[in-house]
């Protein structure tokens, strides 16, 4: 049997529902080997606002009676509490829940080895935090169902590649914590990142702290104390580690060619040139997970949601990822 990933429905408030439907119902990814893990009714109700393309919804109960074939889609219902109350575009506890029982599920089934991979449709924080369920986000929630010690975010296009120090954490603790374990560890897990999607010389810039890496302690210490001990203790040990890098030039860098990842240090620093230059097709990924984890690298989008306004190429390439990668 192909190997088969699973899709998170995410917040089925948001805009997860119709561009699952509009991935999976046309182009290459029709009658792909994956299975959505959500609410059945939510996805009728899409549907029925013909928004979206006609599909065939194949419930199954588990991986193993997916079947494929073009304009099926295959899903495990995983249920709102009460479907008919759901109100789009707002944000709703039973919603919220929703999203965290589908990772907790596709978690689950990962783990068995009933699925290779999975994508991950976007959650809304605030929904899901209002459920009880208190995590900053997929990735520290994915890293707790595991059980993984040492994960790290990675934003992919085709262009740029950016792994993440930190992410969803204050700026002024961020400088609090930094330290050079952690930037060694995201260095080592960028190497094997890039190894493991296929790159045999793995070429790392490590962005500095401050503004023009701290210029000789000008603007700042950190690139002296962590960031430059860190580069040359992963060079040691053999990596093609650059850095401190400049972080106002080493996103160009990249992007021409120099290197083929970029650790940022934080959320915004390696969000914003990402999101600039592929907010459509980039992909989120968790490394450091014992099973491959894709995303759209989007939120919800409630101002457009349930609208057939929204465009499906961020998961449909999150999909076709994962698919790659299993």
């Amino acid at each position: 049997m192909s190997k088969i990933i699973a899709i998170t429905m995410g917040d089925p408030a948001g805009i997860g529902p119709e561009v699952i439907i509009k991935s999976l119902a046309e182009g290459e990814l029709s009658g792909a080997s994956a299975v959505v893990v959500g609410c059945v009714q939510t996805l009728r109700r899409i549907l029925a606002l013909n928004i979206v393309p006609q599909v065939e919804l194949n419930v199954i109960d588990e991986p193993a009676q997916v079947r494929f074939s073009p304009c099926i889609i295959n899903i495990i219902d995983e249920p709102l509490a009460d479907p008919q109350t759901l109100i789009p575009c707002v944000v709703q506890v039973q919603a919220g829940d929703l999203a965290y029982r589908c990772i907790k599920k596709v978690t689950a089934l990962a783990m068995a080895g009933e699925v290779q991979a999975i994508a991950t449709a976007p959650l809304n924080k605030e929904a899901m935090h209002s459920a009880g369920h208190i995590y900053p986000g997929h990735t520290e929630l994915l890293a707790k169902l595991t059980n993984s010690r040492d994960y790290a975010m990675v934003l992919y296009t085709e262009k740029l590649k950016v792994i993440h120090v930190t992410t969803h954490i204050a700026l002024r603790k961020f400088l609090d914590t930094l330290n050079r374990d952690r930037v060694e560890t995201v260095t080592g897990m960028a190497d094997t990142f890039l190894k493991r999607v296929g790159y045999t010389k793995q070429r790392i810039a490590v962005a500095g702290v401050n503004p023009h890496a701290g210029e000789n302690c000008l603007f700042g210490d950190e690139e002296i104390t962590i960031v430059s001990p860190s580069v040359e203790a992963m060079k040691a040990k053999g990596l093609d580690v650059y850095g401190p890098c400049a972080p106002d030039t080493v996103y160009l860098q990249a992007c021409e060619g120099q290197y083929d990842m970029v650790v940022a240090m934080y959320h915004d620093q390696g969000h914003i040139p990402l999101k600039l230059l592929g907010f459509y097709d980039g992909v989120n990924l968790t490394a450091g997970l014992p099973f491959i984890r894709t995303s759209a690298d989007h939120g919800t989008a409630f101002d457009i949601a349930w609208t057939g306004k929204a465009k499906s190429e961020s998961i449909a390439i999150s999909i076709q990822l994962a698919m790659q990668l299993a």
